[in-house]
């Protein structure tokens, strides 16, 4: 059997490239990290006539393989690596058939390192609309290459792909410039002090930026070719190579590539106008946002309430089924209820992923980066520093990462010092359980007050993350010069199935990757709740038995049985038309003794809590949260959520959980929950807010923090990220706290 053939999908930012990934392996991908550096690698296999297999490498998009970015050196590494498992067979280079003269550079580069090519134009369906006509028999002859004519929207050519990929070994590996005119002297004395080496690999060796990643390149003993090349000789003749390209680019065009200038004109103009306008552009996106958190809430309490309803019934389903003991307690208790308070969110997890796929696949994501840019200017930014803040919704780390396309060092450092500021997706389910504890159900224009709500902390997030900005940008004294330019794409219905993979792909990476933390943070939280070594842990039924003999139940448990009988008594009286004195009395009675064991046991629960490892933990720390408004059970889920932020509403649910005969929601559990002090709901306006403040400011997230270090190659930046994010979060959580009780 043949070994699979290597295939690297090559080409630049929003030419389809993913979309014809998507294509070409389905579901058969997965997503990794290249070995020692976080830039994100996709791969996956395809199937090709007559049974061979393909490997499908989608490398991150690049203009050029003159290196700018830790994104562009990747794949300038693996085309100047034979010995990588990865080396490419063939190299697809994916171009868009209205940008297909700046798409063909990047082309004709691959060619001249003679790898067979093969040219994909995407979006085919737009040529009758655009009035673009293309010769592609003679376009074939001209490039030396083989060409598919793809629409990925109506999965058209898609076979062609796949039968040129197996074809591969017929295609012509002859340059399409030769670049050794720009400096004939300077590349003979290569190929002699060389003989054995191809003179343009050679060149991008010598001509890139090799700082990202090491390059292996082979020892020179004799440097005096090299010598009478300064850096700025060598720029100068890239940017003859650039001139040379484009004349070729610019020949071969004229005569295969015509385009009727009046077909479709202006369109695209007139909505860009609205959409960039100084004033209305920012409205429309506040408007977007908006109905994004109002969807977000009104679409997926459908789901939730159906997982919340399974989780517990699951639950006492296993208590009812398997023998009472540690076992049962563990899985009921601790794993259930822990994975059951992150799993409940998946559905507003997976909207918010949806609405961010929907504007970036429509083309609306690069307007909002162009109109942020006038914002972010004066705080020492630029629109590109966008990409990764809009990414920070979803998650901090990959929008760390994102920033690799800055190519000014100081923005970089700044963008990524900033971007945790941005509320990502592990602070959503934080968010929605206290922002539902707290904040009425009322609306106003159609919009709910938690809604509102929500985007009101996002806002905030954003405006921490741009003030803070601001601030470095005069702090750090770093010399930089830097100049904005993005590419607009066109506009384009959403391609549903990358919509839908992109959800998946995006939900289920969230989803594993806190459920390993919570799984493990769970047991352990349930083993410290459900065990301890004083006599007070050991013997709380007879010692809550005795108190309760005495002094009764707590008030709270008392008046809320009061409440809960009178709404019984209403319920009976209103329904039964026949009920005697008698009768309702032995009702009320049997109704109030259930009642009253319910809040015995929980009590008891309390007590043996409170006094359990995790208790006396959580009660070494209440002096530090108390004047947040916290108890030392919120102080406990305050403290395991430094390992991630969606790890709080597990942790809480682990706890108030444990050793609860009666299963409830976490959110009625939080909502009964009274301070000690105050004798009033634990969780109200003002402890609440102050929790949403806390968490909208504090870095909580060790992988963060790990990622952080990796890309500034320094353990001081994200310690002081650490630092002062948790710093300021306190002071701002505190003042709230005291300013509304």
């Amino acid at each position: 059997m043949s070994k699979n053939i290597n295939v690297a999908l090559i080409g630049n930012p929003n030419t389809g490239k993913t979309s014809v990934f998507n294509q070409l392996t389905g579901l058969k991908q997965k997503v990794g990290n290249y070995p020692g550096i976080t830039v994100e690698k996709k791969e996956g296999i395809c199937k090709l006539p007559r049974g061979v297999k393909a490997h499908i490498l989608d490398l991150p998009g690049t203009y050029s393989l003159n290196t700018t970015s830790l994104d562009e050196s990747v794949v300038v590494e693996l085309l100047l690596n034979k010995n990588d498992k990865d080396f490419p067979d063939v190299a697809v280079v994916i171009s868009d058939v209205e940008n297909l003269k700046r798409n063909l550079f990047v082309f004709t580069q691959i060619k001249d390192l003679k790898i067979p090519t093969i040219l994909v134009i995407n979006m085919s369906d737009r040529m009758p609309k655009k009035g673009i006509t293309l010769d592609i028999s003679l376009l074939e002859e001209k490039l030396n290459t083989k060409i598919a004519l793809v629409s990925t929207r109506k999965g058209t050519g898609i076979e062609r792909i796949r039968e040129l990929i197996a074809d591969y070994k017929n295609l012509s590996v002859r340059p399409n410039v030769d670049t050794t005119v720009i400096a004939p002297e300077y590349f003979e004395r290569l190929r002699q002090t060389f003989p054995n080496e191809d003179l343009y690999k050679l060149w991008l060796v010598i001509t890139q930026d090799v700082n990202f990643m090491p390059i292996e390149k082979k020892e020179v003993k004799d440097t005096s070719s090299f010598a009478t090349k300064t850096k700025a000789e060598l720029k100068r003749l890239q940017q003859k190579e650039t001139i040379l390209r484009y004349q070729f680019i610019n020949g071969v065009l004229k005569e295969t590539y015509k385009v009727d200038r009046n077909a479709a004109k202006g369109f695209r103009a007139t909505v860009d106008k609205v959409l960039t306008h100084k004033v209305f552009g920012y409205l429309i996106f506040l408007v977007i946002l908006l109905t994004i958190f109002q969807a977000i809430y009104d679409w997926s309490s459908y789901p939730m309430d159906f997982i919340d309803e399974q989780f517990a019934a699951a639950s006492n389903w296993i208590k009812a089924t398997l023998p009472p003991g540690v076992f049962t307690n563990l899985i009921a208790e601790g794993i259930l209820a822990g994975i059951g308070g992150i799993v409940i969110f998946i559905p507003q997890i997976a909207f918010l992923f949806l609405f961010i796929a929907l504007l970036e696949e429509s083309g609306y994501m690069s307007r909002v980066v162009f109109l942020m840019d006038r914002i972010m200017r004066p705080f020492g930014l630029s629109g590109k520093s966008v990409v990764p803040l809009i990414s920070g919704t979803a998650c901090a780390i990959p929008a760390v990462m994102a920033t690799r396309n800055i190519e000014n060092w100081k923005e970089r450092l700044i963008t990524i010092l900033v971007t945790p500021f941005v509320t990502c997706s592990a602070r959503l389910p934080v968010y929605l359980i206290i922002i539902a504890l707290v904040i009425p159900e009322g609306r106003i224009i159609g919009l709910s007050y938690q809604a509102l709500t929500l985007t009101l902390l996002y806002l905030i997030g954003f405006g921490a993350a741009i003030g803070s900005a601001m601030i470095l940008n005069k702090v750090l004294k770093i010399k930089s010069r830097s100049f904005f330019m993005v590419e607009m794409p066109s506009y384009k219905f959403p391609l549903l199935k990358n919509v839908a993979y992109t959800v998946v792909e995006k939900t289920k990476s969230f989803v594993y990757g806190a459920g390993k933390i919570i799984l493990a943070i769970s047991i352990v939280l349930w083993f410290l709740g459900s065990n301890g070594y004083s006599s007070n842990f050991k013997n709380a039924d007879k010692i809550i038995s005795e108190r309760i003999e005495t002094e009764g139940l707590t008030g709270y448990n008392t008046t809320s049985i009061k409440n809960e009988l009178n709404e019984y008594e209403t319920y009976l009286k209103d329904s039964l038309d026949q009920l005697n004195t008698a009768t309702l009395k032995d009702s009320l009675k049997q109704r109030e003794l259930t009642l009253f064991e319910k809040a015995r046991k929980q009590e008891i629960a309390g007590f043996k809590l409170e006094n359990s490892y995790i208790g006396y933990l959580g009660k070494a720390i209440e002096p530090a949260v108390a004047p947040l408004g916290y108890d030392w059970k919120i102080g406990i889920a305050v403290l395991t959520s430094f390992a991630a932020r969606e790890v709080f509403v597990g942790t809480l649910a682990t706890i108030y959980s444990v050793g609860n005969d009666e299963e409830d929601t976490i959110k009625h559990r939080m909502a009964s929950e009274i301070n000690p002090v105050s004798k009033k709901p634990l969780f109200n306006l003002a402890s609440g807010i102050s929790l949403l403040l806390f968490y909208a400011f504090a870095m909580q997230c060790m992988s963060t923090l790990a990622i952080v270090k990796r890309e500034t190659n320094s353990w001081r930046w994200p310690m002081a990220q650490l630092v002062i994010m948790s710093v300021f979060a306190y002071i701002v959580a505190l003042i709230a706290y005291q300013v509304l009780k």
